[in-house]
């Protein structure tokens, strides 16, 4: 087989991939874990099972890699939120947070994703551990960008400021009218103003 040919054969793999990837998200958000099956993503992606078999060992293994894509795609996100903001590290720290609050993060079906492999976290081991590592690059992350800052003890202001930005986004996601994007930054502002030197 050619180079040409091999590469095209590969990105048409990465591609199958990431729609089955992509209409399990969608499957997750429309109709949550109880609705997730093979047949219901299957005919998302506009394939056949048999499909979804050959680039996959099952449904638990295509739900846990669409945790790891979105997780990745989530932290795409706030790096290029951070990039955005420039050379100061306050900015920077500022960014990273209330990236949050802004499409593509609030959209209503990335909600629906996120509390479906929020519960299989619970009883999953295999998710679990996406959780845990996606978290804790979060919450690393965060702790350089408040250690730029200035910021003592960054490891529990991390803990702290991810829980209150999961909290808030979490009221977006349910409510975009409850409060707004404007006033959850606001609120991370100031958090930000009393914990920081």
């Amino acid at each position: 087989m050619t180079a040409a040919r091999q590469a095209f054969t590969r990105e048409s793999a990465d591609a199958r991939r990431a729609d089955l990837i992509e209409a399990t998200a969608a499957v997750l958000a429309e109709h949550g874990l109880a609705g997730t099956s093979v047949r219901a993503i299957c005919a998302q992606a506009g394939v056949s099972p048999g499909l979804l078999r050959h680039y996959f060992e099952g449904i638990d293994d295509l739900v846990a890699a669409t945790y790891q894509a979105t997780s990745d795609r989530m932290d795409a996100i706030f790096a290029g939120a951070v990039e955005a903001a420039g050379a100061d590290p306050r900015a920077r720290l500022s960014a990273y947070l209330t990236a949050s609050f802004r499409a593509p993060v609030t959209d209503p079906e990335l909600l629906g994703a996120w509390t479906a492999f929020w519960a299989l976290a619970r009883s999953d081991a295999r998710m679990a551990a996406i959780h845990a590592t996606s978290y804790a690059g979060y919450r690393a992350r965060l702790g350089e960008l408040l250690v730029a800052c200035g910021a003592r003890d960054p490891d529990r202001l991390a803990i702290m400021l991810t829980a209150m930005v999961d909290g808030l986004w979490l009221e977006l996601s349910l409510d975009a009218a409850s409060f707004g994007a404007d006033a959850a930054a606001q609120m991370v502002e100031r958090a930000l103003a009393a914990l920081l030197p």
